[in-house]
This record gives structure tokens, C-alpha cells and sequence, in this order.
């Protein structure tokens, strides 16, 4: 585990190779799992302000599930989440031509319709951020729908701190990746 600020980084996200695959898990993790996409509490009143321009992007399920449970939900454990379709995809998620799971948020940004791309736990896929009272550690999540993306990331060679470069810059800052990747090519020419 290296440490960078107040932010520790377990190996595997250093380690381990990922590149999304869409074309091969059709965005499975906008559907799968028990709830929606983790939120932070200053992610709320953003979504309560973009929902008016993110909405024509939206499914008229997703709509109906927005309006009847609000922009964003607590959890069955108490975490604030965004909510979904019947308990399945994120009301957020659209599907587009090739049936492929999207973020109608994200779409939105790209039209230029909003500037904050979507929920930065989605950003950050597959790390998942663990807050404690002094520290937040960033590790990797390994589930059997991103394996697509474990083949490409290693058949490219791209480590999941490298592919997540723009999320982790949105976080944490540009200063903070760049103190990562030095830590990192040091920590590297140290292994044996």
C-alpha cells in the first residue's frame, strides 16, 4: 500500500490492468449490484440543479423512478445513492443503439448541456473509495462483469491508476496525481 497526502492506495490499483470494454459488458455495472451509484453529500444539491437538463436525456422509466424517489436516495444501509429502476439499473443509465448501458448525465456533459461529468464514484469505477476519520483509502474493486475490461487492460498494458488518470485528477488534483505516479516509478524501481 503506498500513501500519497492523506490518501493510502492498496497495490492492486497499481497492479492490477483495466480498460473498459463496453462493446463486451454492455455497461453491466450500471444494472448489476444492490443498489445505485454511491454518492458523496456535496454530489446531491449538483444533481437536484442538473436534473431539468439532464432529463430529455433520460428514459421515461428512469423519469418516473427520479420523480417518484427524488434525485438521489439513502440506501437500505444508510448510504446516499442515486436512485434505480426497480431495484435494477440506475434510473441515470440510457440505453443507446447497440443496447449498451450509458449515463444520461454524462451524455448531457458531453452536449455541453452541464459541466459536472457524473457521480465521481462512477468516475472512478473500479476504484471504490473507503472514507475514515483521517484518511480515505482508494482500492480496487474486482468484479466478474468487468473481466472484458481485466483482458483489454492487460492485453494493453494500462494500469488501472493510468486509466483512471482523468477521474483521479478531478478528485484529488493534478499535484496529487503527479506525486502518485512519481511514488510510483520509484516504488517500481525498487521492486525486485
Amino acid at each position: 500500500m503506498l500513501q500519497v497526502g492523506e490518501i493510502l492506495i492498496s497495490d492492486d490499483v497499481i497492479e492490477k490492468e483495466f480498460v473498459c470494454n463496453l462493446d463486451k459488458c454492455k455497461g453491466a455495472c450500471c444494472v448489476e449490484g444492490d443498489y445505485g451509484a454511491p454518492l458523496d453529500e456535496d454530489e446531491l444539491e449538483i444533481l437536484k440543479e442538473i436534473y431539468p437538463e439532464v432529463k430529455p436525456y433520460l428514459s421515461e422509466a428512469g423519469i418516473k423512478a427520479i420523480e417518484k424517489q427524488g434525485t438521489h436516495v439513502l440506501d437500505e444501509d444508510g448510504d446516499l445513492s442515486t436512485p434505480t429502476i426497480k431495484g435494477r439499473e440506475c434510473a441515470y443509465a440510457i440505453y443507446d443503439d447497440k443496447n449498451v448501458l450509458k449515463c444520461g448525465i454524462e451524455q448531457a456533459y458531453l452536449d455541453g448541456k452541464i459541466k459536472w461529468k457524473k457521480p465521481i464514484s462512477c468516475h472512478l469505477y473500479p476504484i471504490r473509495i473507503t472514507k475514515k476519520k483521517h484518511f480515505e483509502a482508494l482500492n480496487y474493486h474486482k468484479w466478474s462483469i468487468c473481466s472484458p475490461a481485466c483482458a483489454l487492460g492487460k492485453e494493453l498494458q494500462v494500469p488501472v491508476y493510468k486509466f483512471l488518470k482523468e477521474p483521479l485528477i478531478r478528485k484529488y488534483g493534478k499535484a496529487w496525481y503527479d506525486e502518485l505516479t512519481a511514488i510510483i516509478e520509484e516504488y517500481q524501481k525498487k521492486k525486485p
